[in-house]
């Protein structure tokens, strides 16, 4: 896993799972802290994640908030859409343009 950007926008590259979460979730929140206004979460790149990973986004989502911050998705991939449509994590998430449940496959 590979992160970058700056206290407004980080992109994550690879996968963000039990192995990464540790430094997912030090660069989140370090970003969190020391910024303001929206933290776009640029996900193009992420090739996959598993429940730690999801979890370090939902701890990151609940900083955001306690810091006066939204934590913006931005290129979720479509296997992970499908993942947050199954869990209803998409109504609580911001996601940027949003998902389309209905058009999404099912899992």
């Amino acid at each position: 896993m590979h992160i970058r950007g700056d206290h407004a926008e980080l992109a994550v590259g690879g996968r963000l799972d039990v192995r990464s979460a540790a430094d997912a979730r030090t660069a989140l929140h370090t970003a969190l802290d020391h910024g303001r206004g929206d933290l776009v979460l640029d996900l193009t790149g992420l090739d996959s994640w598993d429940a730690t990973g999801l979890g370090v986004i939902m701890g990151a989502h609940r900083r955001a908030g306690r810091t006066g911050r939204r934590l913006v998705l931005r290129g979720v991939p479509p296997q992970m859409q499908r993942l947050l449509v199954a869990t209803r994590l998409h109504r609580i998430l911001a996601i940027e343009g949003g998902l389309e449940a209905e058009s999404l496959p099912r899992v």
